[in-house]
């Protein structure tokens, strides 16, 4: 098997800063969590920003350049930028990041679903919240549907190949396999591709180990084994190390971070993203899987390199 690439979600747009104390925020903290990630294991960051004042997620391309210039000057690991955003933010707004920076990878999501963590609001009053929004905002999230149309979809592969930036495809859903099987027909999408099978939002499919099989097994029947990577991602505890070690032991490849998951073991929050990266490279050298350099990741991946980024 080749060596396990490791992507770490450090701050997302959907964990609440109520829920974990851990949580990076600042440029600064992300910027810092990144390089203790890069230092554990991971060869990627998987970005998101908050206002800094705030903690609310943000498109602002000044935030993501300053979180990124600083990953760049701490640290050889590969940035990958969000295009996912949350129901507030236009496909517009969600995209300009790309242009402005010129990531070497960035996500792109392949489809639309209902997307909530309204069940969170279920665990806190009022008064533990830390700020005004976050109970709204996870309340609001009952009534959200995640819009990737075609329009959007098919401007969001024109920006990414326009900028050299590799897309790294999000699929929540078989669906959104067979939208990726499309835009490699229309030509909009280029082989090999780099993609996710996302798994555990309420509204995208179920974290269990038959659903990864079937995404694989449709993949290999889509493009062919030899024309794709893949990685896992496995919301909330245990699903997060249950399909990173099912993906291990497949030849997949495995995403950890608090984006996704806030818990190091049952009930223990994750004091940091660099232990959840720690706890899943013990499990891959555990079961005689390697982990790739940020630099062996690049070339697995086909990726452009650091030195023609625009931070």
């Amino acid at each position: 098997m080749e060596k396990l690439i490791i992507t770490a979600a450090l701050t997302g747009n959907v964990t609440l800063p109520t829920q974990t104390q851990y949580l990076p925020i600042t440029p600064q903290q992300i910027a810092e969590d990144a390089k203790r990630c890069a230092d554990a294991g991971a060869a990627s960051v998987h970005i998101h920003g908050r206002d800094p004042k705030t903690s609310k997620p943000t498109t602002d391309p000044a935030v993501y350049r300053e979180i990124a210039t600083l990953i760049k000057e701490k640290s050889n690991v590969i940035v990958c930028i969000t295009t996912g955003g949350t129901i507030h933010m236009t496909a517009a707004e969600r995209i300009q990041v790309v242009p402005a920076l010129k990531p070497e990878l960035a996500t792109f999501n392949m489809g639309s679903i209902n997307f909530s963590i309204h069940p969170i609001a279920k665990r806190y009053k009022d008064s533990d919240y830390k700020f005004p929004w976050e109970k709204e905002f996870a309340e609001g999230s009952k009534s959200w549907i995640f819009p990737n149309t075609f329009t959007d979809i098919e401007h969001f592969c024109k920006t990414m190949t326009e900028n050299d930036t590799k897309p790294e495809h999000e699929a929540y859903d078989v669906g959104h396999l067979y939208n990726m099987q499309y835009t490699v027909k229309s030509g909009l999408s280029k082989l090999p591709l780099w993609l996710q099978f996302v798994t555990g939002i309420l509204g995208g499919i179920g974290s269990d180990p038959e659903n990864i099989m079937y995404m694989k097994q449709t993949c290999d029947r889509l493009f062919g084994p030899e024309n794709y990577k893949w990685s896992v991602i496995g919301a909330g505890y245990p699903a997060e190390f249950n399909l990173a070690t099912l993906a291990i032991l497949m030849g997949g490849h495995a995403r950890v971070g608090l984006e996704d998951n806030i818990y190091i073991s049952k009930g223990v929050l994750a004091k940091s993203n660099a232990e959840l990266v720690e706890k899943i490279v013990r499990i891959a050298r555990e079961l005689g899987r390697e982990i790739a350099t940020p630099d062996e990741a690049r070339q697995i991946l086909g990726l452009k390199g650091k030195d023609k980024v625009n931070y």
